[in-house]
């Protein structure tokens, strides 16, 4: 049985990350809601929401944990070249919504979408407050890639990524990289693994592992 919490409950009760069930792996709790002092106290302990429209908020400690860490990332020959002559632009919280809005819509080979409405307001509210950003990418003044999520610390948490043109999202992804000392990032959390984040240099880390490094950082 998973613990299920209610709005009324105090933002930093959940269960200890030891309760996530495996199967499905790595649900931790149902319920609660995805107001600013939750949503912070998840992603302090590691915790973050996933769950599709109709479903109460899910809470997700999943072991192990897809990470990156910045001196891992890889690029390809053929990926550096379209770095150097696509002509993109990258930049940092130009326009959130839009980011967001690009990564809640249907695609070709997932026409549903887990990023609700109420999502999107969430984390919306969250880069108000300066913890949630967007790395872009813009070409010719049109937004074609990018990747959004929370960052705290010297950690940032991956929500999502969309491309609309080749090497797009990937792109926002190495700029994210390439700045991720001025910014302070030591860790990319990108929670679950892909074929596309481990041909980027994404790897697995024990959840033991995840937790003892997001304490201090």
């Amino acid at each position: 049985m998973i613990t299920w919490l209610s709005p009324d409950d105090p933002p930093e009760r959940f269960p200890p990350h030891e309760a996530a069930l495996r199967d499905p792996p790595g649900l931790l709790a149902a319920g609660g809601d995805l107001k600013f002092e939750r949503l912070i106290a998840a992603y302090e302990r590691g915790i973050f929401p996933w769950y599709s429209p109709g479903q109460p908020v899910l809470w997700w400690s999943p072991d192990p944990r897809e990470v990156l860490l910045p001196g891992e990332f890889h690029r390809s020959r053929r990926f550096a070249r379209s770095l150097r002559t696509r002509g993109f632009e990258w930049q940092q919280d130009r326009d959130f919504a839009a980011v967001v809005a690009a990564c809640a819509a249907p695609r070709a080979r997932s026409p549903g979408t887990w990023i609700t409405a109420e999502m999107s307001a969430a984390y919306c509210g969250l880069h108000q407050r300066g913890l949630a950003h967007s790395y872009e990418i813009w070409r010719e003044n049109r937004l074609v890639g990018g990747v959004y999520g929370v960052r705290l610390g010297r950690v940032f948490f991956g929500e999502s990524m969309f491309s609309r043109e080749r090497d797009a999202s990937k792109a926002a992804l190495a700029g994210l990289v390439a700045r991720s000392g001025a910014l302070g990032i030591e860790l990319i959390d990108c929670q679950l693994p892909s074929a596309h984040l481990r041909s980027l240099g994404s790897r697995a880390m024990p959840r033991w592992q995840f937790l003892r490094f997001l304490q201090p950082a």
